[in-house]
C-alpha cells in the first residue's frame, strides 16, 4: 500500500508487537532441520554477496505503488513534534519485489512514479536491488507519492499521505508491460491501486492478463482506510477482486474489518473468506507468527521474537519470504510440512525487518534469515 506498509501488510497494526529482548526461533520445539537443506538457494546474486548466480529463478511480478516514506528519527512523537525525518523508499508492492530479490529470487515491479528526483531515485533503488524495473512509468504531470509515518513508542505506525493525485494513481492500461506480466510465475498486488481511475482499470487489466496466462495471483489487501472515500467503499473495493486470487495474505485487523467486526481468531469466521478457487489463505499475527488455511489443512506457525524498532515493511517481508519459496516450488501448497517450513522462513523475514527503520532498507538477505532460524531456542 502506500506506505510500505505492510507491515505492509499490517494495517494499523496492533498485529506487530515484538517484545522479547532476544531473537528466538520460537517456531521450533525441537532443533530444526538445517534450513539450508530445506530452502531452495537457487537464484541470482544479490547485494551483500552470498549465493552465486546459477539459473534464473521463476519471476514474481509486483504491481502497484512505490513511494517515499518519511520516518521520524525519534520514536513516540507526533508528526508535529518529530525533530527530523529519515527518507526511506517504500510502497507495499515495491517492498515485496525488493524483498524477493534480497532473498535471491527474481522479481519485477510495475507501477508509476513522478518524473522527478524521487521517482528517478526509486527506479535506481529497484535496479540496485536487482529488481527488474522495465515496467516502471514516469508521469511528467504528477509527483511521486509521499507518506509521513509516525512511529509510536511501541514501533506501530500512523500515516499522513501526500497523493492528490500522485503518479501511482495515474498508471493507465496502455502503459502496462504485458510481456513482463505474462512471463511471471506469480503476480502480486494490493488494493491501493483499486481506489481511483485510471489505475483501477490498469490493475484489473494486468490481473486478467496474468490469469489468462496461467500466472498464480497473490493478493495482500493492505488496508489503508485514510486513502479510501469511506469504510464501505474500502470493503467493497477490497472484496471486488477477492475471488480471482489464488493466494491471499490478510491481517487480523483486516479480517475484522471485512467481516464487520467478527472474531478474527475464529476459524469458522476466517473460512468465510476462503473462496472456492483459493489455494492458500494466510493470516499474519505479528510477533505471534501466522495461520494458514488450504482446502485440505490449516494450522499456525509461531513467530520469531525480536525487539521492534519500526514495523513498517514487516508484512511485506513476510510476503516476500513466502512468495520466494512458492515461486520455486508451488507444490508447497499441497504439502503441509513443507509449507510450514516455508512459513517459518517467512516469519523470520518479517521479524528481522522490524529491527531497523524503514521498509526497503530493513529487508533481510537470505543469509540473515537462515542465521536467525539457526539460533537456539531460548
Amino acid at each position: 500500500m502506500v506506505a510500505s506498509s505492510s507491515s505492509s501488510s499490517h494495517p494499523s497494526s496492533a498485529s506487530l508487537k515484538f517484545s522479547s529482548p532476544s531473537v528466538k526461533a520460537s517456531s521450533f520445539s525441537s532443533p530444526p532441520p538445517h534450513p539450508l537443506l530445506r530452502f531452495n538457494l537457487t537464484g541470482k546474486a544479490f547485494p551483500g554477496g552470498g549465493t552465486p548466480e546459477t539459473k534464473e529463478s521463476p519471476l514474481v511480478v509486483c504491481f502497484g505503488e512505490m513511494l517515499i516514506d518519511f520516518v521520524p528519527t525519534v520514536s513516540g512523537l507526533s508528526l508535529a513534534d518529530a525533530p527530523a525525518f529519515k527518507k526511506a523508499p517504500g510502497g507495499a508492492p515495491a517492498n515485496v519485489a525488493v524483498g524477493i530479490a534480497r532473498l535471491g529470487g527474481s522479481s519485477a515491479f510495475i507501477g508509476k512514479v513522478g518524473e522527478d528526483e524521487f521517482g528517478y531515485m526509486l527506479a535506481d533503488i529497484l535496479k540496485e536491488n536487482n529488481v527488474n524495473n522495465e515496467g516502471m512509468r514516469f508521469d511528467p504531470g504528477a509527483r511521486t507519492a509521499l507518506a509521513f509515518v509516525t512511529l509510536r513508542s511501541d514501533g506501530e505506525r500512523e500515516f499522513m499521505f501526500y497523493r492528490n493525485p500522485s503518479a501511482d494513481m495515474l498508471l493507465q492500461e496502455d502503459e502496462l508491460n504485458l510481456h513482463l506480466i505474462r512471463k511471471a510465475k506469480i503476480f502480486h498486488y494490493g488494493s491501493i491501486s483499486l481506489i481511483t481511475e485510471p489505475c483501477r482499470s490498469a490493475h484489473i487489466a494486468a490481473a486478467k492478463a496474468a490469469k489468462d496466462a496461467g500466472v498464480v495471483l497473490s493478493y495482500d489487501p493492505n488496508l489503508r482506510l485514510p486513502l479510501w472515500p469511506s469504510a464501505d467503499s474500502a470493503r467493497e473495493g477490497i472484496l471486488s477482486i477477492w475471488e480471482t486470487a489464488d493466494i491471499i495474505k490478510i491481517s487480523e485487523e483486516e479480517i475484522s474489518f471485512l467481516t464487520k467486526g467478527e472474531d478474527p481468531y475464529d476459524d469458522a469466521i476466517v473460512r468465510k473468506l476462503f473462496h472456492p478457487n483459493l489455494k492458500l489463505l494466510l493470516v499474519t499475527e505479528g510477533a505471534d507468527g501466522c495461520r494458514y488455511y488450504t482446502k485440505e489443512f490449516n494450522g499456525r506457525v509461531k513467530g520469531v521474537k525480536v525487539d521492534a524498532v519500526d514495523t513498517t515493511g514487516a508484512g511485506d517481508a513476510f510476503v516476500a519470504g513466502i512468495l520466494s519459496q512458492l515461486a520455486e516450488d508451488l507444490s508447497l501448497l499441497q504439502n503441509e510440512e513443507k509449507l510450514r517450513e516455508s512459513l517459518k522462513f517467512a516469519n523470520a523475514c518479517g521479524a528481522l525487518t522490524v529491527t531497523e527503520r524503514g521498509a526497503i532498507p530493513a529487508l533481510p538477505t537470505k543469509e540473515a534469515v537462515l542465521n536467525a532460524l539457526l539460533k537456539p531456542v531460548l
